[in-house]
């Protein structure tokens, strides 16, 4: 008998790792011979620990498992969720990036192979590093941080760069609130990101590569570090990649938990052992990054995706998507939501779909007030807004920001004044100090949002004007992006800050 138990941390919080004891105790008790698989997490992440076996007819799940329940899995039960791949979760989605990820054994090379793993790399190398360049830039894709910039513009500008060393930079430093894509394709499928750097190396003429990982992710840390050595020894990375007689090599570091790391000058300059500050641009990091030389500087999910469009096809993969946001995006809803979880679609859903639809609604009962997209820095939306398709300029126009596709649902009991208060405050611990739009900006802004709750009407304007400032002078996206889910608390919720006026008064 084989089953699947996640060692996702999501799963593992919940109760993973005594669940998967149990089983084998349950096991030894029967009589039964069981194999247990540590896998990745579905991302159903209210079904959690999620148990799936294995039969002729595909793998079934029982979940959220208890230790004290493992007797259903042999027998039978009210956990029994039926065929995982036919629940409507998995079925709506267009899993693509996240395709291996609860599927395999996330160490296992094999398994790797298996489900389609490296076949993006057997074409990459077949191809020359122009028609590579060529192949990410008629993709589409973006960059999935949070900046969206063309990846394979971001390519073209390193490889053509002339320099004796150049390297691959993974930003895995994922400090939004309510994002985990980067910790689950890491925990769940790290080979996919391992392919995805080789793939970039080659391409832009680096043999070294870096993964900034958040201390924060002890489990993806482990996993990672394995990978990376499985990989050494089987020949994936090192002096000759799967015998091309190409090197690429790979080392994770662990970052000290610094937000505005998150950032890619101040991640580099932690890299190389100093401060974690923002760096003004130019140079860009394309041209002057770590140490100096040109860098490509990309995000978990951007270089994780890399494999799936060498190996489907560029044209393949821009056919999902709208508008210039092509390709598919991992929805990581969260917050007050009755299901939360990854949910990988393309580009174009509408955030009532995505909240009404797929988290069903507030875990709480209550009306949805408001829904943060991006992280702290994303505005708020409304059930106003509620029909913007999810796209890049889509939600430009409507005054907000994808990010990293991170979507935390507030309901109608939440206090928006309190809310634009906190980004102020986030803001002004996270700084790294080096602009004063930033530094400044940060600690003014909660000193007038204390004003306005004290009651001081004319603090309004002055808000505003402070936003203005921060977007337009701060170095970074940390004081740059800000303004974001101040103005559009301020905007769409105006009753909350006209109530605290008049509870003042």
């Amino acid at each position: 008998m084989k089953v699947y138990v996640p060692l996702d941390a999501a799963a593992r919080a919940c109760g993973a790792d005594q669940v998967a004891a149990a089983l084998q105790a349950e096991a030894a008790r029967r009589g039964v011979v069981l194999e247990v698989v540590r896998n990745g997490s579905r991302g159903m992440v209210w079904l959690e620990p999620l148990v799936e076996v294995e039969t002729p007819a595909g793998r079934v799940g029982f979940g959220p498992m208890t230790a004290a329940e493992v007797g259903q899995v042999f027998d039978g039960g009210p956990l029994a969720l039926g065929l995982v791949e036919e629940l409507p979760w998995m079925k709506a989605q267009t899993r693509l990036t996240f395709a291996r990820c609860g599927v395999i054994d996330p160490l296992s090379l094999a398994d790797y192979r298996a489900h389609g793993g490296f076949a993006g790399l057997e074409r990459a190398l077949a191809m020359d590093a122009e028609a590579r360049v060529a192949e990410v830039i008629a993709s589409g894709l973006r960059g999935r941080g949070g900046a969206g910039f063309p990846t394979g513009i971001k390519w073209r500008t390193v490889a053509g760069a002339v320099s004796d060393r150049k390297y691959i930079v993974c930003n895995a430093d994922e400090g939004d609130s309510g994002t985990f894509a980067d910790r689950m394709i890491i925990e769940g499928d790290p080979f996919s990101l391992i392919e995805g750097m080789i793939i970039a190396g080659i391409t832009v003429g680096a043999t070294k590569g870096f993964v900034y990982l958040r201390s924060e992710y002890p489990d993806a840390i482990a996993v990672l570090n394995r990978a990376v050595e499985l990989a050494c020894k089987a020949g994936v990375l090192g002096a000759s990649v799967e015998g091309s007689g190409l090197a690429f090599d790979l080392e994770v570091r662990v970052g000290a938990g610094a937000y505005v790391c998150g950032e890619e000058t101040s991640l580099l300059n932690s890299l190389e052992g100093k401060r974690g500050v923002v760096r003004a641009k130019p140079p860009l990091p394309a041209l002057e990054g770590f140490m100096g030389k040109p860098t490509v500087v990309n995000n978990v999910i951007s270089l994780a995706t890399i494999p799936v469009i060498f190996e489907r096809g560029a044209e393949a993969y821009a056919a999902h998507g709208i508008g210039r946001s092509r390709g598919t995006i991992p929805l990581q809803i969260a917050g007050n939501v009755a299901r939360g979880g990854l949910f990988e679609a393309a580009f174009g859903m509408t955030l009532g779909d995505i909240v009404d639809g797929l988290a069903g609604g507030t875990a709480s009962g209550r009306a949805v007030k408001a829904v943060q997209v991006g992280g702290p820095l994303g505005a708020y939306f409304p059930p106003a807004l509620f029909d913007v398709p999810f796209g890049y300029e889509e939600y430009a126009k409507a005054g907000g920001l994808i990010g990293h596709a991170g979507i935390v649902v507030f309901d109608d009991t939440a206090d928006m004044l309190a809310q634009a208060r906190f980004a102020f405050e986030f803001c002004a611990i996270e700084s790294c100090g080096k602009c004063t739009p930033c530094r400044i900006g940060a600690v003014r802004g909660v000193e007038t949002i204390d004003r306005i709750a004290r009651g001081d009407a004319d603090a309004v304007p002055l808000l505003t004007d402070l936003c203005d400032t921060m977007k337009a002078g701060s170095l970074c996206a940390l004081g740059g992006f800000t303004p974001y889910p101040v103005l559009s608390a301020l905007t769409h919720f105006p009753d909350d800050f006209a109530a605290a006026r008049e509870a003042a008064e």
